[in-house]
């Protein structure tokens, strides 16, 4: 057999350099958007509730069956994360701390891919992708911890 006809052959990059610039720089506007609409909101006082300035309704799941939903205090946590105070934010929500860190990671990664015109290498996408389950864990575990209590 010749090896003139690799039996699988190589794809060719069809990623548009133009394209993934914009795409990374979308990805960098999102988080950050949202961290500085954060930094306007004035942190709820009873840890929750901040959402509600943005003219959201109240948490339906504590209006229907009184207990917080698993999203509870992110806002509250985004506020106080943006003002420095980080032992509040994760008092507010310890997900919504380390999703606000989250965010940051992946504004500096789309920033890096705007200006290289490339996506994050694959680990680096693993890494992130276990960093999304890994912060639903904490969340989701603190929700929990609010129930028992």
């Amino acid at each position: 057999m010749s090896d003139a006809y690799p039996l699988v052959k190589p794809r060719p990059d069809v990623r548009s350099p133009r394209l993934v610039r914009w795409f990374a720089a979308l990805i960098a506007v999102v988080p950050l958007t949202a961290l500085c609409v954060a930094r306007w909101l004035e942190p709820n006082s009873s840890g929750m509730g901040t959402h509600e300035q943005l003219g959201l309704p109240p948490c339906s799941m504590k209006l229907l069956f009184g207990i917080p939903c698993p999203g509870c205090g992110m806002t509250t946590s985004w506020a106080h994360f943006t003002r420095g105070n980080w032992s509040q934010s994760i008092q507010a929500s310890g997900g919504g701390f380390l999703l606000a860190v989250f965010s940051i990671w992946v504004a500096l990664l789309g920033i890096r891919s705007s200006f290289t015109a490339r996506p994050p290498g694959e680990s680096m996408q693993r890494w992130l992708a276990i960093s999304a389950v890994a912060i639903a864990a904490v969340a989701l575990l603190q929700w929990v911890e609010r129930l028992m209590a």
